[in-house]
């Protein structure tokens, strides 16, 4: 820090976006990563997926690894690089272990599978050159018309959510050769709202009583297991802060309640700060400010981080902000770079990452987390396991024609009844096209249709689109069994109530539709419990038992 002028503090404060991609040095992005990291010196870089034409594009891993070793010679200070990873490395990049989302976790209803994933998550992050990871989820999911957190959290419980944020954090530090930063988000709970934050500002209403005994639960057990760091949620909190202003730029908030109330002696993060309910407000020069004067010690991802950095500067010029503050935060991070051993050794070796990701006893593990988190909720005339699977018909119905949801599906129905009736339906499609295809299957005696309604950033809604819905109904109405298989949101039961058959896998990954067809079968024993309540159909904790009724079939597994 002796070496550091002002506009070097506050630069190591930010933290932009990468996606990993190979770069060809002439390139524009590439000469604004030399600027931003060479020139300007900001702290560390988080990996975001690139948005494609045709959905979203994962980083490679060995493209990512080369990336990240070329941006560490070129820093003076060595990089600090961060990644969501809510469902392990998969989650970004391609070719890593599969694990399914946070709530899958929670049906399964083992902490030591949670601290299982830690340990992976952390072993193959730092193999890719990542060392901070904005995982576990510790909000409370208590409400069934969150469009954002939903399967992100691990139950409605705030005692099983804080035994599963406990668990990863005390896993991804068990390996001390691998170890990571954790993170507890959304501070102080994104899970009763009913508002995406990355649209526009969310609202948690309740009283301060509440918050104590549900909200605060899960990061009061994170400080009490060491995590790391603490992200804000860009959400409103009346009866913490009256003025309507987010968490995320709420001293009341951040430093009152979380610093010296809860004694959290860690990194605070800002969620990214380029999100709605943060830039329909503020810009990203005042964002910046408000945040650090509320007590973030990181701004993750600016709106525009040159503009970011020169109000920081210019309200610590002009008095606005203390010099000692943004230092405060400038010792905590270069504190936690060396506890990372980045002041040691800053790159990976890219020949070893082979040897790390993508091992197949992990991938059993895995797959054991999905299957075992299939929970049934409703089977009316027995109908599940299928009785008679050849004579069923199969329809995958997805929001997008862009995506793979739905291919390992149909790919293991086929496996196990080559002429397997499958359509796949998707909501962009028009009217006509869908009523075209369900014609096809009109003579069907029975329907499984297999609904990947997931949690998507900006979509502000986990529900069906009218079409896909349109054509669930009409199933149903068909007078014929329906079996609903929830692939993401759990609480579909609610709109379609009249289905004979609920299963649930609170995810949407491929061990998950994998897990999926194998219960359908009867090949595994259905052993879930619902982590949530769906109102009006069912409640937290229930769940049909069946044992397995067949053999599992010989098929190869796959991610």
């Amino acid at each position: 820090m002796k070496t550091m002028t002002l506009r070097d503090e506050v630069a190591q404060l930010v933290f932009i976006e990468f996606h990993g991609g190979a770069q060809n040095t002439r390139s524009r992005d590439y000469l604004k990563f030399v600027r931003l990291i060479h020139d300007t010196s900001v702290g560390g870089l988080i990996l975001t997926n690139a948005t494609a034409a045709r959905g979203v594009q994962k980083a490679e891993p060995y493209a990512l690894a080369a990336f990240l070793n070329r941006m560490q010679r070129i820093a003076k200070v060595p990089l600090m690089v961060g990644a969501d990873f809510e469902r392990g490395a998969s989650m970004r990049v391609s070719g890593a272990t599969a694990f399914p989302h946070a709530m899958a976790f929670g049906a399964a209803g083992d902490p030591q599978l949670t601290a299982f994933e830690g340990e992976v998550t952390a072993r193959e992050a730092r193999a890719l050159g990542i060392h901070w990871v904005y995982y576990p989820v510790a909000d409370v999911n208590n409400n069934p018309d969150n469009p954002i957190i939903n399967i992100r959290s691990f139950s409605e419980n705030p005692q099983d959510v804080a035994a599963h944020v406990k668990a990863f954090i005390e896993g991804a530090h068990r390996d001390k050769r691998n170890f990571i930063l954790t993170t507890a988000k959304h501070f102080p709970g994104h899970g009763d709202t009913a508002t995406d934050s990355h649209l526009s500002l969310a609202e948690i209403t309740a009283g301060r009583d509440r918050l104590e005994n549900l909200e605060l639960v899960p990061f009061r057990a994170a400080i009490e297991a060491g995590v790391d760091s603490i992200m804000t949620g860009h959400i409103a909190v009346p009866a913490l802060e009256p003025n309507d202003v987010p968490a995320t730029l709420s001293p009341a908030i951040l430093t009152d309640l979380l610093r010296n109330q809860l004694g959290f002696k860690g990194l605070v993060i800002t969620d990214a700060l380029g999100m709605g309910a943060i830039v329909n407000g503020f810009g990203a020069g005042d964002a910046a400010v408000r945040a650090l004067e509320a007590g973030a010690d990181t701004l993750l991802m600016p709106a525009d981080p040159d503009v970011a950095i020169r109000a920081v500067v210019a309200a610590v010029q002009s008095g606005k902000l203390a010099r000692q503050r943004i230092q405060n935060s400038v010792i905590r991070i270069l504190s936690a770079k060396e506890r990372l051993g980045l002041d040691r050794k800053r790159s990976v070796d890219v020949e070893s990452i082979g040897d790390v990701i993508d091992d197949p006893a992990v991938n059993e593990k895995a797959q054991e987390v999905a299957d075992r988190a299939v929970t049934l909720v409703r089977n009316n005339g027995n109908m599940l396991p299928l009785s008679t699977p050849n004579l069923a018909c199969f329809v995958i119905m997805n929001e997008s024609r862009y995506t793979s949801d739905g291919l390992v599906f149909s790919q293991e129905a086929h496996k196990r009844v080559a002429n397997a009736d499958v359509i796949m339906l998707d909501g962009t499609m028009p009217r006509e096209q869908i009523d075209n295809l369900m014609q096809k299957q009109a003579q069907c005696a029975e329907y499984v249709v297999a609904a990947f309604a997931a949690v998507n950033a900006s979509r502000g809604t986990v529900s069906l689109s009218s079409e896909l819905s349109r054509a669930l109904d009409t199933f149903i109405a068909s007078g014929k069994p329906v079996a609903l298989v929830a692939l993401g949101n759990p609480y579909l039961l609610r709109t379609y109530p009249k289905a004979a058959a609920y299963l649930a896998t609170f995810s949407n990954v491929a061990p998950s539709e994998i897990a999926a067809v194998k219960a359908l079968w009867g090949e595994i024993p259905i052993r879930g419990h619902l982590p949530v309540t769906i109102p009006g159909e069912a409640r937290y904790g229930e769940g049909i038992q069946l044992a397995a009724t067949r053999g599992l079939i010989n098929v190869v597994n796959q991610k």
